[in-house]
């Protein structure tokens, strides 16, 4: 970690018989906070590339996920396990958020909040932003999967929504362009981008100094 770097700090929630969260805090003053599903895994990435970019002073709240997907489903999807969803859902946007305000001291305002996931993270971050926008006033989705898809009729307000997925995953850029329409054809603020590469590689994390700039201000 560099000079100007900020710390980790890690928590154990008490969540499904202990549950991690790690989170960055910025050495500067913090203007926004990403809270990052499957933060086991993506946390130190996601920092890294934010640390090396000109961009605004963000706290990551890495919430980590189970290492089993079809865990993971159930947990990050609602139509598969409405009750294993909705524990979730309250620990990641209650238990976590207020842990979060209460320990580092900062008010999180919804247009200073994001939500990021990555595949099978990309589609809790949508479905979180969809369900709390007064929360979550930005989502950053890298190659969501297809198991969430857009409902018929979306709610309303809607949070602003950035999109990427690699043109190597044609399922997964399917299924983030099928997000992008829906969104946008609501009247929602959308940026869709497709970048060279497959499911898993470096652009997910490569995108994200972007998406926070997009969201948050360069």
């Amino acid at each position: 970690m560099s000079s100007t770097a900020g710390q980790f700090v890690c928590e154990t929630f008490d969540y499904d018989g202990g549950r991690e969260v790690t989170v960055y805090v910025p050495r500067a003053s913090t203007e926004s906070v990403v809270f990052a599903g499957d933060g086991g895994w993506h946390v130190s990435r996601l920092v890294a590339v934010l640390e090396a970019a000109n961009a605004p002073s963000t706290m990551v709240v890495g919430v980590h996920g189970l290492a089993d997907d079809d865990a993971r489903l159930h947990e990050y999807v609602p139509v598969f396990d409405a009750e294993r969803f909705a524990a979730h859902e309250q620990f990641f946007v209650e238990d976590v958020r207020q842990w979060v305000q209460s320990r580092f001291g900062i008010v999180l305002r919804a247009e200073r909040t994001a939500v990021w996931g990555a595949s099978l993270g990309g589609e809790l971050a949508l479905a979180m932003g969809l369900r709390h926008p007064d929360v979550y006033g930005a989502v950053f989705s890298a190659s969501p999967g297809g198991g969430y898809r857009p409902p018929a009729l979306m709610p309303s307000p809607l949070p602003r929504v950035y999109l990427v997925a690699g043109t190597l995953e044609p399922f997964f850029l399917e299924n983030a362009t099928r997000w992008a329409v829906a969104l946008r054809e609501a009247g929602a603020d959308v940026v869709m981008n497709e970048r060279v590469g497959s499911h898993g590689d470096a652009f997910w994390t490569e995108e994200f100094p972007l998406m926070v700039a997009w969201a948050f201000g360069s």
